[in-house]
């Protein structure tokens, strides 16, 4: 008789375990309440009232703060959570394929050459947060100088502003290389590599009952988004599930090995490659550069030069409003997401070397010779199956865009201007339902490391 059961009713049993959850938890409980202390010299008042205009209660800004948690939102030191120190990490492995001597070392000695990229990528977040920092700030307060006349925090580099300036930036660097800090403390002492992850994870999740408060304040339309909420969040999740454990397994023929005098047979085996390589990175690099034209005309758009202010004030509106008439923005960022995805996938795809590897262990593809013409003949097969993680999470990128279209269509028109909430069920979802099944993986993996399976053959 077959009885079977899950692992998983052990898994407060096993004190190792119970105490990397309480650590996880516990670490994730104090980066919420750190996200709750405001940057210094914030004025509330304007804060709130901008939170309130028109311009703060969506599109750009919305996206920014569904990313961050609610930290933006609320001028937090916390404001730009782990984000720069992930364009770090994403900027060297784009400089590895380009910079020989990298490419050799990462060849030569892997483990070096991560532990290598691991400090460098501490050293580069730092400037990377303060001028995310930077940017930030002055996207903000020029919003708020539009929409109400005064800026949310005094910030320049002038006589009367220079040493509150200072203090803020520093202040702000340091929020972002704390929540570093706790995610790495989760990855060592918790969850084991799941704590940047897990940070943006608890993030998007703070969100979630006050998306709901905000779908059900609406007398009118309240059960129609809900079911509309329910039906897209349940289908997001199919595909993304669908797609993120989409495999297409190459046939590879393993050698033989010897046993005494005699030598078995080769062994038939799959090389599986994922559609999705690139997971979520695609879209938040996409999302990071996008938000460069809007942080450098900040800098112009109170220019004396009137000409120029206007300029500059037109390039913000573009790249800052992300409603539904805004065909433009939303167009680019799907091409950025769907070329990006080629490039990461290609990056990380010949950093893996499966010629090599492959021809190290004596095994080939069928009908392909083994070294530089299987890798060529992988890389091909790679870049046909990215086709269609590329487009999704092209489609996953403009969700919000397609869903103020269905709901305008739907002569919703009131709720069309809440789809920012809808940022849960596609990019934020995304990574939301990435973070949960690695995590229950990982999970999984511990509680079999320590001898609870899933099944016993009982008689």
């Amino acid at each position: 008789m077959k009885t079977t059961f899950s692992g998983w009713r052990y898994l407060w049993k096993s004190e190792d375990i119970r105490r990397k959850l309480l650590i996880t938890f516990a670490i994730l409980a104090l980066y919420r309440l750190a996200a709750n202390v405001p940057a210094p010299g914030v004025n509330f008042e304007v804060l709130a009232a901008f939170r309130a205009s028109a311009v703060g209660s969506g599109g750009f800004f919305g996206f920014l703060d569904m990313l961050s948690g609610g930290t933006v939102s609320n001028f937090s030191l916390l404001s730009m959570g782990v984000y720069p120190y992930i364009t770090a990490q994403i900027i060297l492995q784009l400089l590895i394929p380009i910079i020989p001597s990298l490419q050799r070392r990462m060849q030569e000695d892997p483990r070096e050459a991560r532990r290598w990229q691991e400090k460098w990528t501490y050293y580069l977040a730092v400037p990377m947060a303060a001028l995310s920092a930077i940017g930030q700030i002055n996207i903000f307060n020029s919003l708020s100088i539009q929409a109400l006349g005064q800026a949310i925090l005094p910030f320049g580099f002038k006589a009367d502003t220079w040493l509150q300036s200072t203090t803020v930036l520093i202040a702000m660097t340091a929020g972002t290389m704390f929540a570093i800090w706790l995610g790495e403390l989760i990855s060592e002492y918790g969850i084991r590599g799941q704590g940047l992850s897990l940070i943006i994870f608890a993030g998007i999740v703070s969100q979630l009952p006050a998306n709901l408060a905000s779908l059900l304040a609406d007398q009118e339309t309240r059960i129609v988004m809900l079911l509309l909420t329910l039906v897209i969040i349940v289908l997001t999740v199919f595909a993304i599930v669908y797609v993120q454990q989409g495999r297409r397994n190459v046939p590879v023929m393993y050698p033989g090995r010897r046993m005494g005098s005699r030598m078995s047979m080769p062994v038939k085996g799959t090389l599986p490659l994922m559609v999705n390589l690139s997971g979520m990175i695609p879209l938040i690099f996409a999302s990071a550069i996008l938000q460069f034209p809007t942080i450098l005309a900040s800098y112009f758009t109170q220019s004396e030069n009137q000409a120029v202010a206007n300029f500059f004030a037109g390039i913000q509106s573009f790249f800052g409003a992300t409603g539904t008439s805004n065909w433009g923005y939303w167009t680019i960022y799907f091409f950025m997401v769907v070329i990006f995805t080629f490039f990461y996938t290609s990056v990380l795809f010949d950093q893996q070397n499966y010629g090599d590897n492959l021809k190290k262990v004596g095994a080939t593809v069928p009908g392909v010779h083994t070294g530089a013409p299987t890798q060529k003949y992988l890389s091909t097969v790679q870049r046909r199956i990215t086709l269609v993680g590329a487009l999704f999470l092209g489609v996953v990128a403009i969700m919000p865009f397609l869903l103020g279209l269905l709901l305008s269509a739907l002569n919703l028109s009131a709720a069309s201007s809440q789809t920012g909430i809808f940022l849960v069920s596609s990019s934020g979802l995304l990574i939301v339902v990435g973070v949960v099944r690695d995590t229950f993986q990982n999970i999984d993996a511990e509680l079999k490391l320590h001898g609870y399976q899933d099944s016993l053959l009982v008689r």
